[in-house]
């Protein structure tokens, strides 16, 4: 027979607690989901359950706005971040993990040195930078600069997640012929799978929801990301489509959820490894 559990003080306490904190985190997300299927356009006719819900406001932002070009745009700097921000850490990860050269605890201190400043304080130096070499209102100057800002702390994520792994099957690997790039493209990123969809995840997610770089270099509606555009709809006093803007909001959280939700297992062993071994 089970035992039962005995209620104490402190056990109503914590129950109390994440109660609260659950509708805390959840109201929001069902007032949003709620004010997208609003039939009026402003902030006063939001509510989280619409008296008559319609989908008028997903026909109007897909039918009226350039809604579509906003997300491809997003989806490009997404991916572009994604797959660069992977292939330059994980290459430079393996070079500091496993490769003795001079210069590389002073490498690794500097990387770390970069992390203690936000990245929002080099935004005007960006600015100045791609103002005088032609990417400024460019979709290509935006991954670099989302990758550039991301790599350095990505290499010190992975380098303790090599460093966790044997040198052993390295070397056995260099006794049999391999090459270090055979080493590193045949052993170590199949064992780094999980540590490195962790990143892949991250590195997807962060351009796809940013909103300040992008608005600080991208100036031509044809480059807008989502973000930007989204915040034009209620940025202007005159036209504030408030509830199209959570029609957009919705959309625009669909596909991270899926990524999260389909790599969920992968990204729990991924932080827990790296945790351990970093």
């Amino acid at each position: 027979m089970h035992r039962r559990r005995r209620i104490t003080p402190a056990w109503v306490l914590i129950h109390i607690e994440l109660a609260i904190v659950a509708v805390v985190v959840i109201y929001p997300l069902v007032w949003i989901v709620g004010s997208s299927f609003g039939s009026g356009k402003g902030l006063a006719n939001a509510t989280a359950i619409p008296a008559n819900p319609t989908f008028d406001n997903y026909i109007r932002l897909l039918g009226e706005t350039d809604f579509g070009r906003w997300y491809l745009n997003s989806l490009f700097v997404a991916l572009a971040n994604m797959v660069l921000s992977v292939l330059l850490s994980a290459a430079a990860a393996y070079v500091f993990a496993r490769l003795r050269f001079t210069g590389r605890k002073v490498g690794l201190v500097a990387m770390l040195v970069m992390q203690i400043f936000p990245t929002f304080m080099t935004a005007i130096a960006i600015y100045i930078l791609y103002l005088n070499i032609g990417l400024l209102d460019s979709l290509a100057g935006l991954v670099i600069a989302n990758a550039a800002a991301a790599i350095p702390y990505n290499i010190w994520l992975l380098k303790g997640y090599i460093d966790g792994i044997s040198p052993s099957l390295d070397e056995a690997a260099l006794i049999d012929g391999a090459s270090r790039w055979q080493i590193f493209t045949r052993i170590l990123l199949p064992l780094m799978g999980p540590m490195l969809t962790f990143v892949a995840v991250t590195q997807f997610a962060v351009p796809w929801m940013d909103f300040i770089l992008p608005k600080l270099l991208i100036s031509s509606p044809g480059n807008f990301t989502v973000a930007i555009g989204l915040f034009d709809m209620i940025a202007d006093q005159t036209r504030n489509d408030f509830t199209t803007f959570a029609a957009g909001a919705i959309l625009v959280a669909v596909p991270i959820t899926l990524l999260y939700m389909l790599l969920q297992r992968f990204l729990v062993s991924g932080l827990s490894q790296g945790g351990d071994k970093g």
